[in-house]
Formats: structure tokens, C-alpha cells, sequence
């Protein structure tokens, strides 16, 4: 793939795209940006399922043909990201597909010991590749799956079984469409009765005319309202592995004669060493959900912009936009898109330059953004969808569908609610130290201090983390779920405003760091409104606790209002730096590319 720059941009402009796309940009996205806009990912109208699924198995190879080294993408978090930062918006079924494939799959082999394993037929997408981990029965406490692939001392391979209904590995994408297939299955080593943990195993799903292999089950599922995909339900009964089989490393060893190593001693460390690339694949999904969010912003703003309504006076016409009511809640989520952006950046770099010592804290931070990430998309996505109106609903229009689409994004990898349970228990038990009490007094600081708000935000960090311990020690009759019970609210509470917290600051530090003027200013006041809001609304608190005083809890809304106003005659510009492909825009038949949108007045 040849990139291109992004686009010629007034200063300000770009010094918005590279606060959100980096000082790579051009190698990094640049490339999809010109793939995903060409006619080759122009939407189709009045596909059946089933032609969609096929349409994206098509695409995924229009994808891989314009990589130059998959192995290479796939062992690369930053490329791989960027990828699914724009295949959402064209083609969600192509962005799942490829997910699996690339991350998953690929970065499934590549990460265990892969010797003389021949991994070109991955390459050249010969075969395509889907990843087998949750179950049936065993969703997010896969540690607990029942899929055993027994070790055989007379043959040297392995023997694959679903022992249940229950354990049938559930929704990846195994039927025949798309063509030949093998899959990494995460399945229980048992050696001589002996379970020694959860291993990925390669294995063969279909011959090279895409017919399942004996012993492979496969039963498609119905039809889902997330991206076209061909969701089934796969199990083995007796399959027959060699022992190049199992996807080995430090986490552990089977020799050729059956002797088993680990320099890890838990079952559960080493499943989650095996698995290690579902973490990456929050990652994956995060940068999914940020590009459709991106979208729709753009599509939503230019549609504010470019249709025409009734005013103030009977005989006064202008844009939807010029409407605070319309463009109040655009602007926020605006706000809220450019914080989940750079908080995103700030995952990947944590994961990616994370020394073994820093993996769990890193891990949880992906976790966590995730979650928000994912939710906040849902959020930002409806309000575009409804300001849209009747247009919203069509789905060449770039968001309706992709709003449905992340309803997926929100489970997969680690269904949301879970992983922020996981992350909330981790910080209460020492993975969190809050920032100290500020010794300022709260009437001498104002509204406007982009360091108090932040300051806010750490305020109720350290709330929530005081208030979710105490529950957590409180000496009560009852059981440990009891207990958790009453404390896992207060804990959500916590990850939620650190969540918050770092988003916003990092929203602050990338309006430090512009090296424009006006563009710094857009984005300390995109930080102002973004803070703001999450303090408004959890005002209460903050008054409680005396970090708030009743002056300027009654000041807030007046905060808001302004913030909003001194964003929205830049709406337009805030969302050009989104970098949405010119061409993929003039695909939605809502918007008339042909009429230069004008500015709401200031």
C-alpha cells in the first residue's frame, strides 16, 4: 500500500489530526484511509445475510493483498489498531473477520514457539484463520472450559473432544463460507489424567474445498443484530492432532516423550499466557469502536450543517446547527471522542512498551479503556443516529448499522461489565494508590482552571476508592459474595472516574503539546467541556465532601453552556480532523457533498 498524506491542512487543522493520529499518521493510517475509501468498500444495498458474509471474506482478501508482511502487521499493536480503526465504518463483518484472522490467529502462532511450521498458507490467505476460546457454557470464566485434548502416548498427538452441549465452542466464525479454514482451540492439556491447563492447539477445520473434516461439528447459528459474520457453534468429537499440534512456550513444554514443563506453576497463568492475544484484542475492539464514533460525528456534523430548518421568526430559515439543541449534544460527544481517542493512544502505548513487570497494570488500563471506549461509542453513536432523524436509520448513511455493530464490540474480547468488575477488584486490592487530598481551598479556584478540574476528576477517584474499601472491610455478617456484593458498585464507581480522569488528561496534555495556537486552544476547551461535564454530573459528591462549594455547583450548567458555545463555530474543523475519507462521504446518500457546508455564526 502506498500512503498519502492525511490531507493539506491549515495549521490548526493539522495540528488536530496529529494530536489524534500521531506523528505516524501517514504509515500508519494513511494507507487505510485511501483502501476503506475507494469504491471496493462502497456499501452494497439489498445484500441478503448471507451475501454480506461473503462480500466480507471477499474483502478480508482485498485486505490481505494490500498487506505487505501480515506476520508483520499482526506482531505490530500500533498497525494492527490502525487497521480496524477504519474497516468499521465500511464493513463491520470485514473488520471482525479480519480481527480474528490477523490478531487472534496469526498473533496466536507467532507469539508461541512456531519452528519449521509452515505459515505462508496464513500469509497468502490460502487458509483462513479463527480463534476457539469461549464456550457455550463458559463465557468470561473460560479458565473453567471443558474442551480436553488429551495427550496420546501411543501415537504422540493429541485427541480433541467436546465432552458437552455446553462446551461447544460458541459463535466463531467455522462454517464453510469464505473457503478453507484452520483454527486455534483453546482446550485443556490432559497428560495421563492429569489437567495441566489451557493450551491453544491448531487445528484443521476443513479440507481444501471447504468441507469440515470428520469429526468436525459445525451448526450455524441465527442470525445476529451485530456485524454479518458466520456465527457458529463448533465441536470435535475425537479429532486427531499431531503433536506439532499444540502452540508451545516458556508457559509450557511437552516433549516428545510426554514430559510437561512450566516456569509457571498456576493452571490460570497459563491460560492467560496462551490467550494473550485477547488483550491486544481489547485493543482491536477499542480502535473499532473509536473509528465508527469518529464517523458518525462527521456524517451527523455535516448533516447539521447542510439541512435546512425553520429559526426564531416565521419567515427565518437556517442549519439544523444553528440550534443549541442540536448542536449541544454533538458538541459534547465531540468532546467525548476526542478524550477516548488519545486515551486510546495512551493504551497502546502502555501495552506496547510495558516491560514483563508492568504487564498488569498496562493489561487493566486496556481493560479498562476498553469498556469506556466501547460505551461511550454506543453513546455518541445513538445521539448521532438521532440527530439524523428518518436519514439515520438508512444504513448507506454510515451509521445505523455500525451503531448495531458495537453492540458486538461492547462483548467481544471480555464482555464489558466483567472486565471492569476484574479491573475495579485489582485496584482495591492494591493495583491503586489515589492522588492525595489538594490542600487548596475549592472557593479559590475556578471553573475555567483546566488543573482544577483535573483535580476534580481525582477528587472523586479518591472518593469512590475510600468508600468502596470501606465497604469492602466492613465488618458484616455474611458471606465473601456478600460482601462484594455490597461493595462492587462503589468499585465501578472508582474505575469509572479513573477512567475519566486519565481520558481527560490526556486530553490536556495533547492541547500542551499542539504546536498551533488556535488548535491548542480547541482543545483545552474540548478538555474544559469533557471535564465539566463529568463534574456536573457527579456534582453531589463533590459538594459532600466539600470539594465543590454551593456557588459553584450553581455555576456548572452556566460553565457548560459556555463551553459548548466557544466550541460549536468550530464544529466543522473539530470533526475534518477525524480525517474521514472525502469518498466514502459522498456514498451517503444524506449528504450533499456538492453544497458547502457554512459555519453556525459565533
Amino acid at each position: 500500500m502506498t500512503a498519502s498524506p492525511l490531507s493539506e491542512a491549515p495549521d490548526s487543522l493539522a495540528s488536530l489530526r496529529h494530536a489524534l493520529f500521531g506523528p505516524r499518521a501517514d504509515q500508519l493510517h494513511g494507507p487505510w484511509k485511501n483502501l476503506f475509501g475507494s469504491s471496493l468498500f462502497s456499501f452494497q444495498e439489498g445484500l441478503t445475510h448471507q451475501a454480506r458474509v461473503e462480500l466480507s471474506y471477499q474483502r478480508l482478501r482485498i485486505v490481505n493483498e494490500a498487506v505487505a508482511d501480515p506476520g508483520a502487521l499482526a506482531c505490530d499493536v500500533s498497525a494492527l489498531t490502525a487497521l480496524h480503526e477504519w474497516v468499521g465504518s465500511v464493513d463491520a463483518g470485514t473488520g471482525t473477520i479480519a480481527s480474528i484472522h490477523f490478531n487472534l490467529f496469526l498473533g496466536s502462532l507467532l507469539d508461541h514457539d512456531h519452528g519449521d511450521r509452515d505459515l505462508g498458507p496464513y500469509f497468502r490467505m490460502e487458509r483462513i484463520g479463527t480463534f476457539l476460546c469461549t464456550e457455550q457454557a463458559h463465557g468470561n470464566d473460560a479458565a473453567q472450559m471443558e474442551t480436553t485434548a488429551m495427550f496420546d502416548r501411543a501415537t504422540g498427538g493429541f485427541v480433541l473432544t467436546t465432552p458437552t452441549r455446553g462446551a461447544r465452542k460458541w459463535m466463531p466464525n467455522t462454517s464453510a463460507a469464505g473457503g478453507p479454514k484452520d483454527a486455534v482451540v483453546a482446550a485443556r492439556l490432559m497428560i495421563d489424567g492429569k489437567n495441566e491447563g489451557v493450551f491453544l492447539f491448531l487445528t484443521p477445520l476443513t479440507d481444501a474445498k471447504g468441507r469440515h473434516l470428520p469429526g468436525v461439528e459445525v451448526e450455524l447459528l441465527p442470525e445476529t443484530a451485530s456485524s454479518p459474520v458466520d456465527h457458529c457453534a463448533t465441536s470435535f468429537h475425537g479429532v486427531r492432532l499431531p503433536y506439532e499440534a499444540l502452540l508451545q512456550g516458556d508457559h509450557g513444554r511437552l516433549s516428545a516423550d510426554g514430559i510437561f514443563t512450566s516456569t509457571l506453576g498456576s493452571p490460570r497463568k497459563r491460560f492467560l499466557r496462551s490467550i494473550g492475544r485477547v488483550t491486544v484484542g481489547k485493543l482491536c475492539m477499542s480502535a473499532s469502536s473509536l473509528g465508527v464514533t469518529r464517523h458518525a460525528l462527521t456524517v451527523a456534523v455535516r448533516h447539521g450543517h447542510q439541512r435546512i430548518t425553520s429559526g426564531m421568526t416565521k419567515k427565518q430559515r437556517v442549519p439544523l446547527m444553528a440550534h443549541r439543541s442540536h448542536h449541544g449534544p454533538l458538541i459534547a460527544a465531540m468532546a467525548t471522542t476526542y478524550a477516548a481517542t488519545l486515551l486510546h493512544r495512551a493504551a497502546v502505548r502502555r501495552w506496547t512498551q510495558a516491560e514483563e513487570p508492568e504487564r498488569p497494570d498496562a493489561e487493566r488500563l486496556v481493560a479498562m479503556a476498553k469498556g469506556w471506549i466501547t460505551w461511550q461509542a454506543r453513546q455518541v453513536m445513538t445521539e448521532c443516529r438521532e440527530r439524523c432523524g428518518g436519514q439515520g436509520l438508512v444504513l448507506a448513511n454510515g451509521i445505523a448499522g455500525q451503531l448495531a455493530a458495537n453492540e458486538g464490540t461492547i462483548t467481544a474480547e471480555g464482555d464489558n461489565l466483567v472486565i471492569w468488575v476484574k479491573a475495579a477488584g485489582e485496584m482495591l486490592m492494591g493495583g491503586f494508590t489515589p492522588q492525595p487530598h489538594g490542600a487548596t481551598n475549592p472557593a479559590d479556584r475556578t471553573l475555567t482552571d483546566p488543573a482544577h478540574l483535573n483535580d476534580l476528576l481525582a477528587d472523586l477517584e479518591r472518593i469512590r476508592h475510600e468508600r468502596a474499601r470501606q465497604r469492602l472491610r466492613a465488618r458484616r455478617v455474611g458471606s465473601p459474595m456478600d460482601r462484594w456484593n455490597g461493595t462492587s458498585r462503589s468499585a465501578l464507581a472508582l474505575v469509572d472516574a479513573h477512567v475519566n480522569r486519565l481520558a481527560a488528561q490526556e486530553l490536556l496534555t495533547a492541547a500542551e503539546q499542539a504546536a498551533d495556537p488556535e488548535g491548542s486552544t480547541l482543545l483545552r476547551d474540548l478538555h474544559r467541556l469533557f471535564a465539566l461535564r463529568y463534574v456536573a454530573a457527579h456534582s453531589g459528591e463533590l459538594l459532600a465532601h466539600e470539594r465543590l462549594t454551593a456557588e459553584q455547583v450553581r455555576a456548572l450548567p452556566d460553565a457548560v453552556e459556555a463551553a459548548v458555545g466557544v466550541l460549536a463555530p468550530h464544529a466543522l474543523m473539530l470533526t475534518e480532523a477525524f480525517a474521514v475519507p472525502g469518498e466514502l462521504l459522498e456514498d451517503h446518500p444524506m449528504l450533499d457533498i456538492d453544497r458547502p457546508a457554512s459555519l453556525v455564526p459565533a
